[in-house]
């Protein structure tokens, strides 16, 4: 029987590689595409798909899941899999599978571009250059050298540990909060572990790296701003859920931070009618952290082999639902 293949997607501007890859596998395999509004399709010839490639944003309810008759595999495009029902999925033998690990010097790199971005504050200056006095007059408030300033990371993963790597090359001291990380193996990286207040209390910048599940999300709310410095500034890479948004709005309104560098949001793709988008000091870039030549030929590569292995009854590193 000839392989289907279902790729989900409204992002990438080709598949190129994918075609590449399966059809090396699979030279007369049927590769079908579709948005993320793909009801009509799910019943014209999605259902019988033997694999799903899927986007992040695509939502895939158990509705949907029990509508298929022969897929063995749900390769996510990333990391996030929470719009996927993996219930629903093992329940149908339907192995889901994600992609992590791809992406961490990136992440680390956009972390450490958004701590120079509030430093240096090179962007905000020169935009107002001729409004603003000439000369240190131009500076409401000199910036403490990152030599004697502290990052603090929520969530010691692997990305955490690229970020703490990058934070000490740039002569940052660095915390940690990770009550699944030993301080012995902290200390191992050069990080110090603290408690959640403390580390909070002790951050110049502090960089949200930890995953979304239950016990993260809503994990920032707006007493945990109120215990931060009033010249700290937050990084989010990791998922907008993680962070109660209403909250942090109102913290960046009170000045309970300095500032915000948001990758990630509540809602996604957004509305651009959040809050968020009107608060000052609150900078938001449209998930675009992960992004470089490397990064997406890793992940394109690993999504179609985990596709591959699913239909061949293989077991991936990348499972999700076992």
């Amino acid at each position: 029987m000839t392989p289907l293949i279902w790729i989900i997607d409204e992002e990438w501007p080709d598949y190129d590689m994918e075609r590449k890859l399966l059809r090396e596998r699979y030279p007369d395999c049927d590769i079908r595409f579709s948005s993320y509004d793909y009801a009509e399709d799910l019943e014209n010839f999605g259902k019988d798909a033997d694999a799903i490639l899927c986007q992040i944003y695509a939502t895939l309810p158990r509705e949907a899941i029990e509508r298929l008759t022969r897929c063995k595999a749900i390769a996510v495009y990333g990391g996030g899999f929470d719009r996927v029902d993996i219930v629903a999925a093992r329940e149908k033998g339907i192995k889901v599978t994600n992609i992590s690990n791809y992406c961490k010097e990136d992440l680390a790199d956009y972390t450490m571009a958004a701590v120079y971005f509030f430093y240096k504050q090179v962007a905000q200056l020169s935009a107002e250059v001729k409004t603003l006095p000439w000369g240190a007059q131009a500076i409401e408030r000199p910036p403490m050298r990152l030599s004697e300033s502290v990052m603090h990371i929520i969530g010691l993963g692997r990305i955490g540990r690229e970020v703490a790597a990058k934070a000490k090359g740039n002569g940052l001291k660095v915390t940690a909060y990770d009550p699944y990380v030993s301080a012995e193996e902290m200390a191992a990286s050069g990080v110090a572990k603290t408690g959640w207040d403390e580390g909070l209390a002790g951050a110049d910048y502090i960089s949200v790296n930890c995953i979304l599940n239950e016990e993260t999300t809503g994990l920032i709310k707006y007493e945990d701003f109120e215990k931060m410095k009033s010249s700290a500034y937050l990084v989010n890479t990791a998922r907008g859920k993680v962070i109660d948004e209403e909250a942090m709005v109102r913290a960046l309104e009170k000045g309970l931070i300095k500032g915000a560098m948001l990758d990630v949001i509540a809602t996604e793709p957004p509305t651009y009618s959040e809050k968020i988008f009107g608060c000052q000091n609150a900078y938001v870039t449209p998930h675009v952290s992960y992004i470089s030549v490397q990064s997406f030929e890793e992940l394109k590569r690993r999504a179609v082999g985990n596709a591959v292995m699913g239909m061949e009854g293989k077991i991936s590193p990348d499972l999700v639902n076992g």
